[in-house]
């Protein structure tokens, strides 16, 4: 139960920064809590970099946040190897992905070469360099954000990097209360130098245990294969979901029926979790029937 409790107050805390945005926070620590990376897609000033730096100071892990721009190469990512005259040999000199939290902020203002750095680290959490592999720091996660790729300056993301992003979410504006609230309170950046960690090292590993646990029957599996198979065959959806993405659903929905205190699995954990775990997979806005895609195979797929 203290697990729950921490939980709550990480949500507590950080819907204190980000107002009006209960459902996209909860995403995003789903997304945490799941072991996955998250992306995080909007327009500029929408309070992108802002959860992002919440997030990684709510967990209490060590982080690094990465500025990425044009000219930033492979080796400003991971590191380089770097000779010392005195010893005659050279010494691997570690880049900023060497941290628990990536804050990866504007991904895809970065070429494709810089992207495609992070492919290893994001899969395996390791990085090659030069020949020799390097295990990453334990837990390891990738917080990213980007502008829509309409904007001038920007790379799109190729679905190899985009599958290995368990989630993606979109903030959009707040609505008037909360930008009310927001334009009469506290300066962000100040607010977040008071977050006190919510949850431990060890309390995150609990939690990301325990989910694994979650009890789910025959019949949501079911359902979930039939979520995912659904967006292969049909004809609205150039590529349809993959395993991956289909481990990833199972492993979101059971995550959020723990942060909501239940120790089974219910469609509607699976649904909450869908459109964020599929849209950025299978379509990149609006589909051609008028709703995201991810809805159309919600809404075209029975429960049982």
């Amino acid at each position: 139960m203290s697990n729950i409790n921490a939980i709550q107050s990480c949500l507590q805390q950080l819907n204190h920064v980000i107002l009006g945005k209960e459902n996209e926070v909860k995403l995003a620590l789903t997304c945490i809590c799941a072991k996955g990376h998250l992306l995080i897609e909007d327009i500029p000033g929408m309070g992108k970099t802002t959860l992002s730096h919440a997030f990684a100071n709510s967990l209490g892990l060590n982080y690094q946040r990465i500025q990425f721009t044009s000219d930033l190469l492979p080796g400003d990512l991971l590191g380089i190897n770097i000779f010392d005259r005195e010893e005659g040999k050279f010494h691997f000199h570690p880049g900023p992905i060497f941290a628990n939290i990536i804050l990866a902020d504007e991904i895809n203002r970065a070429t494709p070469k810089t992207q495609s750095a992070l492919l290893e680290a994001m899969e395996e959490e390791q990085v090659t360099q030069e020949g020799e592999t390097r295990p990453l720091p334990q837990p390891f996660f990738v917080i990213a954000t980007q502008n829509p790729s309409d904007q001038a300056g920007t790379y799109p993301l190729p679905e190899s990097q985009l599958d290995r992003f368990m989630m993606r979410i979109t903030l959009g504006y707040p609505n008037e209360e909360a930008e009310k609230k927001l334009l009469k309170g506290m300066n962000r950046h100040e607010m977040l130098k008071k977050i006190q960690p919510c949850l431990s090292h060890s309390s995150l590993m609990k939690i990301q245990a325990l989910a694994f646990k979650i009890n789910c029957s025959d019949s949501l599996i079911d359902y979930v294969y039939r979520l995912v198979n659904y967006s292969r065959t049909d004809s609205h959806i150039k590529h349809g979901l993959s395993p991956r993405a289909a481990i990833s659903l199972l492993h979101a929905a059971k995550t959020w029926a723990l942060i909501d205190g239940r120790n089974h699995l219910l469609p509607d954990d699976i649904q909450a979790v869908f459109p964020s775990i599929a849209e950025h997979r299978i379509s990149n806005g609006q589909s051609k029937i008028g709703n995201p895609l991810s809805h159309h195979i919600l809404n075209s797929v029975d429960i049982f």
